[in-house]
């Protein structure tokens, strides 16, 4: 039986890409964060810059549109998100909203203006309190609608709370005819 000249070439190449398509998830795996702290922040920081550069594209006399009647404006969809980055950590991690902050006014807000420094705001606190939280701590049990979780579940429905109004307002963008920054 003849030998092709080109079977060691293929063999090569073929070992090169098995080779490199092994060392791409260990790439990545060196990357992700070592700890729920870490990966948490890294989902929610990844979901609120899309919910600051949705709010920044829309123009604001959108704000007080809403896609049907009875649904909430879009501008109390931010404000919601930002009154929600206060309250989880507030009512069920024990991590107060800062002085002069009241979580249960905020959706009251619905200028632009006011609503995209809120929003930071808000996103701050999340990353200040997670940042200064005890491991221990998201371990601790509480309670979440009714249910005895331990505080990093607290933590979870935080981004996926946030991640349901950032598919909303995704909806309200489009039917508003604006384009999502990162789906340009």
């Amino acid at each position: 039986m003849r030998r092709s000249r080109f079977v060691p070439a293929v063999v090569g190449a073929s070992a090169t890409v098995v080779a490199l398509s092994l060392a791409a998830p260990a790439a990545r795996a060196q990357d992700a964060p070592a700890s729920f702290r870490g990966e948490f922040l890294q989902q929610f920081d990844y979901a609120m810059s899309r919910v600051v550069a949705l709010a920044e594209a829309l123009p604001a006399e959108k704000y007080a549109s809403r896609p049907a009647a009875g649904v909430m404006p879009l501008a109390r969809v931010y404000a919601h998100i930002a009154r929600f980055n206060y309250h989880y950590p507030a009512t069920a991690m024990g991590v107060a909203a800062p002085p002069g902050i009241d979580p249960d006014t905020l959706e009251r807000v619905a200028d632009k203006a006011q609503l995209l420094p809120l929003l930071r705001a808000s996103a701050e606190h999340v990353r200040q309190a997670v940042r200064r939280m005890p491991e221990a701590q998201l371990a601790r049990p509480t309670v979440l609608y009714g249910r005895r979780v331990p505080q990093w579940a607290v933590l979870l429905q935080l981004v996926a709370h946030m991640n349901d109004h950032l598919g909303q307002s995704i909806a309200y963008a489009r039917v508003s005819g604006v384009v999502p920054p990162w789906s340009r």
